[in-house]
C-alpha cells in the first residue's frame, strides 16, 4: 500500500539514482542526470551505466546492485520497457522505495503494452514501492532543489502543487511560475498512472506544509465516484484549481491515443467540480492565474469590490468583467468618497470604480490605497495603471537624449515611485488581511517593468489584465462561499 513514506522518498529523496544514465546529450538518461546536477539537488546523485562509462563527469555502476543501501531512495527510470522489472528489483534490494519511470511502451500503446503495465505495478506493490509513469515526464521539488525530469524549466521556489496526465502542461505550468515569478513546490507528470494518479498526488499535496493550492491537468478519469469522494476531502483542506482535457469528442480522442485514458462526460465532469469544491479553469493562462491568486492573496470577506485605477478606460472594462461574475461593484460609502474629495481633484469619477484622473502622486497613491484598502465595507481592491510612468522612462532611458536634459534623475524618480506604489498596495493588503490585486499587461509586454518587477520580488502576481484578475478573484470568493456552507471556514469536516 502506499503511504506517506513513499511520497517522502519520492520528493524528498536522500539519494537518487538515474538508471540509464547516457554520454549522448539528446538521451533522456543524460538530461535526466544533467537537469539533477544543474539544478542545486544535495543528495546524493548515482547513476547506472552498461558501460561503466562516466556521464557528465560522473563515475557510474552496471547496475543499482552496487549501490549501497540505504544511501538512495528514488530511481530515475530511462531504461526500455523491457528491462524495467529487473532494474525495479535492483532498487529494491539496495533499500530504494521510489521509482519515476520515464519509460515509454507501456499502456498507450495498446494492449501488449497495457499487459506490461499491469505487471510493472503488481511488482511495485510485492516489493512495497510507489512507481509513477510509465511514460512519465518527472518530478520537481523545489524543498529539496530536485530537477528530475527530462525537459526544462526549473521554477522558483513557491506553494503550488502541480500534477498532470501531460508533462507538457507541467512544463507549462512551470513556464508561467517563472515569467510571473510566483513559485511552485513539487510538480510531477504521473503518466499512464499506472499505480498513482492525480488524486493520489493531489492527498500528498493536501497534506505537505509545502503546498498551499493544487494545480492539475486531467484528460479522463477511470474511477469517477471514488475520485470525487477523495477529491471533496482535498478541498475541504486546500483549494485545487483542475483543467480538463478531452472535452470536445476530438479531444476525448486525442486524449486516448495520448496517455490511455478514456475521457469522461464534461458535462458531467464540470457538474463534479462544482459539489465537490474543485475550481475548474477553461485555459492553461486561466488556470496559473487562479492558482497564483489562491497561492498569494488572502480570501475575500465578501464580494464588494473597489476598483482603482489611472485612466477611466480600464476601470470600465474591469466593470464590464465584474458584471458577469459573483463579485459586486460597490457603491462607494459616503465618509470613504469624503476622504478621496480632500485627497484628488475635483475631476476624480466620485464613483466606483475609483479614477484618480490624473491626480496620482507620490502622496495621493499611498493614501488613496490605504483609505480604500482599509474600508471595512470593502473586501478586496483592484489596481489598474501601476507601471505607466517607469514605461514611459524606459521610452527615455532607451532614447538618444538619455542621460542628459535631467533624464537620468526623472527616469529614476519614476522606476522609484512605481515600485512605491506596488510596495503601499501590498503592505495595506497584509495589514488589513484583504485582496489585493495589481493588473497590467506590462506584466507580459515589459517583465522588467519597475512596478511589475516589484510585484514579482515579493513572490505575488501582477495580472495581465483586469478581466483575468476579476476572474481570478470571482474564483477566490466562490471557494470561501462554499467553505463557509460547511460552518468554519478553512476546517475540514467530515
Amino acid at each position: 500500500m502506499v503511504s506517506s513514506h513513499h511520497f517522502q522518498a519520492l520528493f524528498d529523496p536522500r539519494g537518487i539514482v538515474v538508471a540509464g544514465a547516457s554520454t549522448h546529450p539528446g538521451k533522456f538518461g543524460f538530461v535526466a542526470l544533467h537537469n539533477i546536477l544543474s539544478c542545486g539537488y544535495e543528495g546524493e546523485v548515482f547513476a547506472t551505466n552498461r558501460e561503466r562509462v562516466d556521464v557528465l563527469g560522473r563515475s557510474t555502476v552496471a547496475d543499482l546492485t552496487e549501490i549501497p543501501h540505504g544511501r538512495a531512495d528514488l530511481v530515475f527510470v530511462c531504461t526500455p520497457a523491457s528491462s524495467n522489472p529487473e532494474v525495479l528489483r535492483q532498487a529494491a534490494s539496495v533499500g530504494i522505495k521510489a521509482a519515476f519511470i520515464a519509460s515509454a511502451g507501456y499502456g498507450e500503446s495498446g494492449e501488449a503494452g497495457l499487459k506490461l503495465q499491469m505487471e510493472l505495478v503488481e511488482l511495485a506493490t510485492e516489493l512495497d514501492m510507489v512507481i509513477v509513469g510509465p511514460n512519465g515526464q518527472g518530478l520537481i521539488s523545489t524543498p529539496s532543489s530536485l530537477c528530475a525530469q527530462i525537459v526544462a524549466p526549473y521554477p522558483p521556489v513557491g506553494s503550488i502543487g502541480i500534477a498532470s496526465q501531460s508533462g507538457n502542461f507541467v512544463s507549462s505550468f512551470m513556464n508561467l511560475s517563472r515569467q510571473s515569478g510566483v513559485g511552485i513546490s513539487r510538480a510531477i507528470s504521473v503518466g499512464n498512472a499506472a499505480q498513482v494518479g492525480i488524486i493520489d498526488m493531489l492527498e500528498y499535496f493536501s497534506e505537505d506544509p509545502k503546498t498551499s493550492v493544487g494545480l492539475v491537468y486531467v484528460e479522463g478519469i477511470s474511477d469517477g465516484r471514488g475520485f470525487a469522494e477523495r477529491l471533496k476531502k482535498v478541498c475541504r483542506r486546500m483549494p485545487v484549481v483542475i483543467l480538463k482535457g478531452g472535452a470536445s469528442g476530438l479531444g476525448a480522442r486525442a486524449a486516448a491515443s495520448h496517455t490511455g485514458s478514456l475521457a469522461t462526460d464534461d458535462r458531467v465532469f464540470d457538474g463534479l467540480c462544482r459539489q465537490m469544491g474543485a475550481t475548474r479553469a477553461g485555459s492553461i493562462a486561466e488556470a496559473f492565474d487562479i492558482a497564483a491568486a489562491f497561492a498569494t492573496l488572502p480570501a475575500p470577506r465578501g464580494p464588494r469590490l473597489a476598483v482603482v485605477t489611472t485612466v477611466g478606460g480600464w476601470g470600465v472594462l474591469a466593470a464590464d468583467a465584474i458584471s458577469s461574475t459573483s463579485l459586486e461593484l460597490v457603491d462607494l460609502p459616503p465618509d470613504l468618497r469624503d476622504t478621496l474629495d480632500a485627497l484628488l481633484p475635483p475631476r476624480w469619477s466620485r464613483n466606483n470604480p475609483i479614477d484618480l484622473a490624473g491626480g496620482e502622486t507620490k502622496d495621493t497613491v499611498p493614501a488613496v490605497l490605504d483609505a480604500v484598502v482599509g474600508h471595512p465595507e470593502i473586501d478586496a481592491t483592484l489596481v489598474l495603471g501601476m507601471g505607466i510612468q517607469s514605461n514611459q522612462g524606459r521610452l527615455e532611458r532607451e532614447g538618444p537624449f538619455y542621460p542628459d536634459h535631467g533624464l537620468e534623475r526623472i527616469v529614476a524618480f519614476h522606476d522609484r515611485q512605481d515600485a512605491r506604489y506596488v510596495e503601499v498596495a501590498l503592505s495595506a493588503s497584509e495589514a488589513v488581511d484583504k485582496p489585493v490585486l495589481i493588473a497590467s499587461e506590462l506584466a507580459i509586454a515589459d517583465p522588467d517593468n519597475a512596478a511589475v518587477a516589484a510585484v514579482r520580488s515579493t513572490g505575488s502576481f501582477c495580472f495581465p489584465s483586469a478581466e483575468r484578475a476579476v476572474v481570478a478573484l470571482h474564483h477566490l470568493h466562490e471557494r470561501a462561499a462554499w467553505l463557509t456552507s460547511f460552518g468554519t471556514p478553512g476546517i475540514e469536516t467530515e
